[in-house]
């Protein structure tokens, strides 16, 4: 896989797109509105996926793609060797009861409280934009609306890997998520690990069930599950470099059915994140201290792991190329913000997934993260992504969008015939 180059200097945007990105935007906050009302859970995005084609009217012909999911491209065809900037937008929404009290919340079971939402009507607006002036961007555009990001098996694993993707020649992949551990007004730019690996597990503790006041004849799996729980907890602040980042959580615990008996098994269900951490290291350390910790109380345990998300890792040209440009037009007013609006930022990383990952492991790619925690609050001390209560307000759609299309230009021009070839060898901006 070959880093996407470097432009000597960012590209302007057309005064033209971005007046005409202006004007998608309140069309683009009724169908965040709609998509917000009426959400679907992973697998079931085909209404939703239609809406969005709708709103995209007779732009051009879309491409269905991971069952129901669907891609668009603007600016030369596929055939003409030319390659294009895909954009990743997720359609799924999560079995949560929304809490937002908003007018256009959705009153099931199923909610967009992570953002994605913000995320589509962002790029359709960014399309219909580029469609209104005939696409003046420096690279064709593929919008990809891509299904099933929060539950396996994988959406992006599954356009990655699909010969109608991979006939576009995609020369560098972009995503973007709204961001409450930053401050409004912030897109966070930069290269390396910015997501970390996920893996699901489940410890099953095995030992002899028996009667609660004769615990010297039984072996007790809750004793023992208990003391892997805190065993695992240990491994990340004694077993990983202080400088690297992991995390393992184990979120639920079940065992018994009754007060007064010991049972013969009890389970712990979660999660294992790595950063920069060794995701191999943590897995096998996490094996040795549930193996070894069960077999200290006279139990046996097993250890089953449920590979999810490899780390999201951003390439490195290609944040420089996009930071240089959000950077670029930063205004000289003295706080930092662009002409957008925006504030770069380039040290943002979390321990959260995405599966986004799937591309980087293919072409270039880069997520950006768009900063919303409202002015005058903590970032992060809000409601966070997943919370019942969890919504950007409707400005947020037009926010994303613009880095959207800065990074979209930028890319472009990277990827152009025109892209400085000395500028790409260059080890920094």
């Amino acid at each position: 896989m070959t880093s996407a180059p470097v432009p000597a200097d960012p590209p302007p945007i057309d005064p033209a797109l971005r007046a005409a990105l202006e004007a998608e935007l309140d069309d683009a906050v009724a169908l965040r509105h709609a998509l917000h009302r009426d959400p679907r859970l992973s697998g079931d995005e085909a209404d939703s996926r239609d809406q969005v084609l709708a709103a995209l009217g007779d732009l051009g012909t879309p491409e269905l793609v991971a069952d129901t999911g669907a891609m668009l491209r603007l600016g030369a065809p596929a055939d003409a060797g030319r390659p294009a900037v895909a954009v990743r937008a997720e359609l799924d929404a999560l079995p949560v009861v929304e809490r937002t009290g908003l007018p256009y919340s959705a009153t099931g079971s199923v909610a967009h409280v992570c953002g994605h939402d913000v995320h589509v009507a962002a790029l359709v607006a960014v399309v219909r934009a580029m469609g209104r002036v005939g696409h003046t961007g420096p690279a064709p555009l593929l919008a990809v609306f891509q299904p099933r990001e929060e539950k396996a098996p994988s959406g992006a694993s599954d356009v990655a890997a699909d010969p109608r993707f991979a006939a576009h020649e995609v020369g560098a992949m972009l995503g973007v998520h709204v961001q409450p551990e930053l401050p409004r007004g912030t897109v966070s730019v930069r290269g390396g690990p910015v997501n970390a690996s996920a893996d699901e597990i489940e410890i099953e503790v095995h030992g002899r069930a028996g009667h609660g006041g004769y615990p010297h004849r039984t072996r007790d799996p809750v004793l023992a599950l208990a003391q892997i729980v805190a065993g695992v907890h240990h491994i990340v602040s004694r077993r990983v470099d202080p400088m690297t980042a992991g995390v393992i959580t184990l979120g639920q615990l079940q065992a018994g059915s009754a007060p007064n008996v010991v049972p013969e098994t009890a389970t712990a269900r979660g999660t294992v994140r790595a950063l920069d951490a060794s995701r191999d290291e943590l897995l096998a350390a996490l094996r040795e201290v549930v193996e070894s910790t069960a077999r200290a109380y006279g139990c046996t345990a097993t250890l089953t792991v449920v590979p999810n998300e490899p780390a999201v890792v951003n390439d490195e040209a290609l944040a420089r190329t996009v930071a240089r440009a959000l950077g670029s037009r930063r205004a000289t007013d003295g706080n930092g913000a662009g002409t957008d609006g925006l504030v770069l930022d380039t040290t943002f990383r979390s321990c959260g997934a995405d599966d986004f990952s799937h591309y980087g492991e293919v072409l270039p790619s880069l997520m950006l993260f768009v900063g919303a925690a409202d002015a005058g609050t903590t970032p992060g001390a809000g409601p966070g992504l997943h919370h019942p209560e969890f919504s950007p307000d409707d400005a947020m759609v037009g926010e994303v969008a613009r880095a959207l299309l800065a990074a979209v230009t930028a890319a472009g021009a990277a990827l152009a015939p025109t892209a400085d070839p000395v500028a790409a060898a260059a080890p920094n901006a």
